[in-house]
């Protein structure tokens, strides 16, 4: 938090959305989180201006959320400067090196 202005969820949901447009469950599904709480911590990032969402296109009911320029820079960031991570949090991290 002090290093990036994120928590470890915000950093997990960054990396799992990374480069992609994705959904809520591919978020969950990346990082293991229950769903009452991965909706928490995207609402979160979202309000840090970290990511944005978006209706989908064939289906309203979907959302689709893909990282605003400030997500990719904390990202790149995260990724350039590290974060001591859990080892059982490693391979998500190394993901989308």
């Amino acid at each position: 938090m002090e290093v990036h202005g994120v928590s470890l969820n915000e950093a997990m949901v960054l990396c799992s959305i990374g480069t992609d447009t994705v959904t809520a469950g591919t978020i969950i599904a990346c990082t293991g989180m229950t769903s009452s709480h991965t909706s928490k911590t995207i609402r979160s990032a979202e309000e840090k201006g970290l990511l944005t969402r978006s209706l989908g296109e064939n289906d309203k009911r979907q959302m689709y959320f893909t990282l605003t320029q400030k997500g990719k820079d904390c990202l790149a960031s995260i990724k350039e400067r590290g974060v001591e991570v859990p080892k059982w949090l490693a391979p998500m991290f190394a993901r989308h090196e």
